[in-house]
């Protein structure tokens, strides 16, 4: 570890904050976690990262805080009480939130952390790639906060994605992910609904999904989640649950803004129909079970 570098404190140890610390770790940051699952400590520690049993623990010698947590309310747990983030971390710190929240949640974490009178620097950043991009540290990282802050920390940053890009003021980060979201889940309904008809239609679904992927309809999504459909392998790198939360909010921030989501609406309602019949602890890529089902067929098990 380098003692030139930033101390780092990582809450949130899930499908993607655990890679993406490991990362860091690899890149020489000391980092220390926090997270409610004792075997993420443990894999933490394994990888020669140190483990907190507290919040206040984890962030009071940190220089960089960084959160990777669920939603909403965990983020506002996780930061704005009594034994959270704001509270405990040093005098100049900068608070990086990496979570997918709605941009008012971004930006009332700011206006906290500011006047907590302590010179905290807040980011919203975002990230979107799944678990392969937080593993191979290829992720894109949608950034909302000022300037100064976003230079400052940058090289954090490098150690995690390949894509990092300054979107605006606080809450920026988080509009420009519910827009990936969007993009994201769209993409996915499209494939899945390419994968059943073609394989309906009898076509070799290897052959197909090759031939597409090098033209207009190739995607980062279909280069992603092809094995995924064609084997119906819908472990989760990004479960339905995570993605519903997200179009709601994408849905909920364009009501807000007077923009029409006349089919992201309707892939919303598809997504939050796979998951009120069971499926939401799958992979996205599962929408093809949605489909399935649709097309007159029972997915596999």
């Amino acid at each position: 570890m380098s003692s030139n570098l930033p101390k780092i404190a990582w809450i949130g140890l899930g499908i993607m904050g655990s890679p993406m610390a490991e990362n860091l770790l690899k890149a020489g940051y000391e980092v220390t976690g926090h997270t409610l699952e004792p075997a993420k400590l443990k894999r933490l520690a394994e990888k020669g990262g140190k483990s907190a049993p507290s919040i206040a623990e984890a962030v009071g010698d940190a220089d960089v805080v960084i959160t990777m947590v669920p939603a909403d309310p965990q983020v506002k747990q996780v930061y704005l009480t009594e034994d959270g983030v704001i509270a405990h971390a040093k005098q100049g710190a900068t608070l990086i939130d990496m979570s997918s929240i709605t941009p008012q949640t971004s930006i009332s974490v700011a206006e906290a952390a500011a006047a907590a009178g302590k010179d905290l620097k807040v980011l919203d950043a975002p990230v979107s790639g799944g678990e392969a991009g937080a593993v191979e540290g290829v992720l894109s990282i949608m950034v909302g906060g000022a300037q100064s802050d976003f230079d400052r920390v940058k090289p954090v940053f490098d150690a995690l994605g390949r894509t990092i890009i300054l979107c605006g003021p606080h809450g920026s980060g988080q509009t420009v992910k519910a827009a990936n979201q969007l993009i994201v889940a769209t993409n996915i309904q499209a494939c899945a609904e390419a994968v059943v008809f073609l394989e309906k239609s009898g076509v070799d679904l290897d052959a197909a999904l090759d031939v597409l992927a090098g033209g207009l309809a190739g995607s980062t999504v279909l280069d992603r989640k092809k094995e995924n459909f064609k084997k119906r392998d819908f472990q989760p790198g990004f479960r339905i649950d995570l993605h519903h939360k997200d179009m709601g909010i994408v849905t909920d921030a364009a009501r807000a803004v007077g923009s029409a989501l006349p089919v992201g609406s309707l892939v919303a309602s598809l997504v939050a129909s796979l998951r009120a019949q069971g499926d939401g602890g799958l992979d996205h890529s599962a929408l093809l079970r949605g489909v399935e089902r649709l097309s007159g067929g029972t997915p596999a098990a």
